[in-house]
């Protein structure tokens, strides 16, 4: 936490100590890159450097300290686009509007189905704001009141999502998640709605350093940005007529990093690119998931295209635990998927996904580690992710993990029955293991079991 905005608004400079710091802060990140060969290796500055008197002779003295370092002063708009590419690398088709919120500006931008249809940045960052309000709450919200109405699109968004970018609202949304008891410890597409989003805002704008101290999940270094994070919140709340707020741990540098992705790797869908890449990385035989798919298809589960997706995630995410310890595979294979790193994965998708996989691998239904997937979903969709992780199961059963014995196996329904047809001269059999987890499949949809084998 530099702060090198600090003072800016009343003498027009990057603050001193603040400067200092960071040219020993850049000096390390220099050192580690070298080490690592990163390459490449480029250094952004926003609002604070952009609009200082001496933000050049600044970037002199970090180009002096690392010569042949690409040193980038980005203009507002490019600082709210390069966002926006954040954001839309893991949910894609993102549609609302953006804020990004750091010290010295809040970058605005309209999105459209993953679209940049309009961006404006204005002087609303917490440590700027805090200066030009001269730390009076009323004023601040009199200046955001006025900032805001400059900008008229922001009303376009009614009744979308609002995408919240920066370390100020990440703290507001930490705050929510400890006050709540939230299952899942991650930030990235953690989503509230827009009346929950409202409340939290005016209890941190309200609160004082003292209350705000005591609250949970706080971070010491974030308190005195908060009440003003929490102030531009409350307004573009109303501004926007947003119907809920979605907070994202991607940004700028993710941004960053997609421009420089191939296009082929930019157009992948982010969840079914996670999902492979785990099933390469853990799984056995990466020609089986698309087998599992298409069989699975056969359970009529009347799936919109977003539960048609997931139901092609997990087959992907189905052989995860292969080389895990047998006693604790379901277990692991749990954590494994709801709690991997991949920013293409709302929390909706981790539960279902981690759930499915659990039940694959036999998970007993009332064990204690399912309870934070089950807090995450509606019935319905337990009941769907349940099908389909003892179906799954099913199929391992028979195809001990290869396509080839797959392909001699089908499921279908006919008049109120589950029925497996299996080709004997295949390899598989309906033995007992097979019959009883036939079973499971057929009672979890409320159907008759039946198997019939052909030569």
């Amino acid at each position: 936490m530099l702060r090198l905005g600090r003072g800016l608004q009343q003498t027009g400079l990057l603050n001193e100590e603040g400067v200092s710091q960071a040219l020993t802060v850049m000096s390390r990140y220099h050192a580690i890159a070298r080490a690592m060969h990163a390459d490449p290796f480029e250094v952004l500055a926003t609002a604070a450097v952009r609009d200082a008197e001496n933000g050049p002779a600044f970037v002199a003295g970090l180009q002096a300290r690392m010569p042949g370092v690409p040193i980038r002063v980005l203009p507002g708009k490019e600082e709210a686009r390069l966002s926006a590419q954040g954001v839309v690398c893991g949910i894609p088709d993102a549609q609302g509007i953006l804020l990004d919120i750091g010290g010295g500006s809040l970058e605005a931008v309209r999105l459209v189905r993953g679209t940049v249809v309009q961006s404006e940045t204005m002087r609303l960052g917490v440590i700027r704001l805090a200066d030009r309000s001269e730390g009076d709450l009323l004023r601040a919200r009199i200046i955001v009141e006025e900032d805001t109405a400059k900008v008229p699109w922001l009303g376009d968004g009614a009744g979308e999502t609002l995408y919240l970018v920066g370390g100020a609202f990440r703290a507001l949304a930490r705050i929510h998640m400890s006050q709540t008891g939230y299952p899942l410890n991650m930030i990235h597409q953690y989503s509230i709605a827009r009346e929950e989003a409202r409340d939290l805002a005016g209890v941190v704008a309200g609160a004082s350093r003292r209350a705000l101290e005591r609250l949970p999940g706080i971070a010491r270094r974030r308190i005195d940005d908060l009440p003003f994070a929490a102030v531009v919140l409350r307004r573009l709340l109303r501004v926007t007529a947003a119907a809920r707020v979605v907070f994202s741990a991607n940004g700028l540098r993710e941004g960053w990093l997609m421009e420089r992705m191939p296009i082929n790797v930019r157009a992948e869908d982010p969840l079914l690119a996670a999902a492979r890449d785990m099933a390469t990385r853990f799984g056995r035989d990466v020609n089986l998931p698309p087998a599992l798919f298409e069989w699975t298809a056969r359970l009529a589960l009347r799936e919109t295209p977003d539960q048609r997706r997931l139901r092609e995630a997990a087959c992907w995410f189905s052989d995860v635990a292969s080389h895990d310890h047998p006693e604790y595979r379901a277990e692991q294979a749990f954590l494994r998927v709801l709690r991997q790193p991949e920013t293409g994965v709302s929390h909706h998708a981790r539960a279902f996904l981690a759930l499915v996989i659990a039940m694959r691998y036999e998970a007993e239904p009332d064990a204690a580690f399912l309870g934070s997937a089950r807090l995450l979903l509606d019935m319905a969709s337990v009941q769907r992710a349940e099908v389909l992780g003892v179906a799954l199961r099913l199929a391992y059963t028979l195809s001990g993990g290869t396509p080839d014995l797959l392909a001699g196996t089908s499921l279908g329904i006919e008049e109120g029955r589950l029925i497996l047809d299996l080709n004997e001269n295949a390899g598989v059999f309906a033995g007992e293991s097979v019959i009883r987890r036939l079973g499971r499949v057929a009672a979890a949809l409320g159907l008759e079991p039946a198997a019939r084998v052909a030569q």
